[in-house]
């Protein structure tokens, strides 16, 4: 949050010197901060909703909020969206990995997310395995 602050007081005054007035909020992105909620996974003590921000130390009550947060940064250099669904129409193998069911919310870099995940299919399977440990470790 100082962190923020810093920032913003930064750029306002930046902007003030140039005569150009204070910059939106908006160019600096909101911490990332995600809800995650897990259900049929066959691990009572996985199941449930699950706060995690990830802006300077780990937070929230993720169980694993400090491994969350650094795969998060992991998956940030790869450039690509880890929430992104599987692209309609790819080929995927017909496994099945249970009837465990993830739904993530927040803000990842500033962009909102709204993902789901299951474990229906080899693709599905992959893409929740790449998430882990923000969705929990999930066998059949």
């Amino acid at each position: 949050m100082l962190r923020r602050l810093a920032l913003v007081s930064l750029a306002t005054a930046a902007a003030g010197s140039t005569g150009i007035g204070p910059l939106p909020l908006s160019l600096f992105p909101a911490p990332d901060a995600l809800t995650v909620t897990i259900s049929e996974s066959r691990n009572p003590a996985a199941d449930g909703t699950y706060e995690l921000t990830c802006d300077g130390r780990p937070g929230g009550n993720h169980p694993a909020r400090e491994h969350a947060c650094a795969r998060l940064a992991r998956l940030a250099e790869r450039e690509t969206d880890p929430f992104a669904p599987v692209p309609a129409g790819r080929i995927c193998a017909q496994v099945y990995g249970g009837p465990a069911l993830a739904h993530v919310t927040g803000t990842w870099l500033g962009h909102p997310v709204d993902a789901r995940f299951s474990r229906v299919n080899g693709c599905e399977i992959a893409r929740w395995e790449n998430m882990e440990p923000v969705l929990p470790l999930v066998r059949v």
